[in-house]
């Protein structure tokens, strides 16, 4: 743009230099169209500064013709600059609405599905879990608060992993390339993968804290039936 403005600028100023010149000029032709006549008296000065006279004005003639064919280049190349720079901008513009689009073959990329069955097995397996962990009775109501808590929160997560692989799929949202949307959706599978892996992790903790307070308290139940 300021290339564009600096090449507008400099054919502005030629146009009007050359507007000076052929005003300058016109008056030329008219100062010899109106020189009084006296070819009957002329002396020999006269036709010697009558030649001098002619000889600029072919000069000049010449300098206007060269600014005519300059000014004439200039605008053509300003023209050029112009166009050059309207159509980057159009390719630009085609680029970036480009991105918006998704590929079909990337919504179908096998890690979408992967991801969808991760998030949906951490909502059955944590609803699983829980409840056999409160119908179990070896846990405290503060415990099972804590419980409930970390499902909380490794569900919104894994809510927001969802929101994020709608937004890579979806034409509209994202300005994307097709790399660019399949290294995405690469790093949310590995975030669900990673959220699913730590549910287990901890429900198999838990399940076994259970287990120990229910061999605990068959153990406390079996002293209890010898020693009534």
């Amino acid at each position: 743009m300021e290339r564009m403005n600096k090449v507008k600028g400099k054919a502005r100023k030629v146009k009007c230099l050359l507007s000076r010149l052929v005003g300058w000029c016109c008056f030329l032709l008219c100062a010899f169209s109106f020189r009084p006549a006296r070819a009957q008296v002329a002396t020999g000065q006269d036709m010697q500064q009558l030649l001098y006279d002619i000889e600029k004005l072919t000069q000049f003639k010449a300098i206007l013709s060269d600014m005519q064919k300059g000014y004439s280049i200039l605008i053509q190349g300003y023209q050029q600059v112009k166009d050059l720079a309207q159509g980057n901008f159009k390719l630009h513009s085609v680029f970036l609405d480009g991105l918006l689009l998704v590929n079909p073959e990337v919504a179908r990329y096998a890690r979408v599905a992967d991801i969808i069955s991760a998030e949906a097995g951490i909502v059955s397996e944590y609803k699983q879990a829980l409840g056999r962990f409160r119908g179990g009775g070896l846990f405290n109501a503060a415990e099972l608060d804590y419980l409930g808590r970390v499902y909380a929160q490794l569900t919104a997560a894994a809510l927001d992993d969802l929101d994020a692989l709608t937004n890579v799929i979806t034409a509209s949202k994202l300005r994307m390339s097709d790399d660019e949307r399949l290294l995405a959706i690469d790093r949310i599978y590995a975030s669900g993968s990673n959220k699913l892996q730590f549910l287990r992790d901890f429900n198999r903790r838990t399940a076994v804290l259970q287990v120990q307070r229910q061999q605990e308290q068959q153990f406390v139940n079996h002293l209890k039936s010898l020693y009534p």
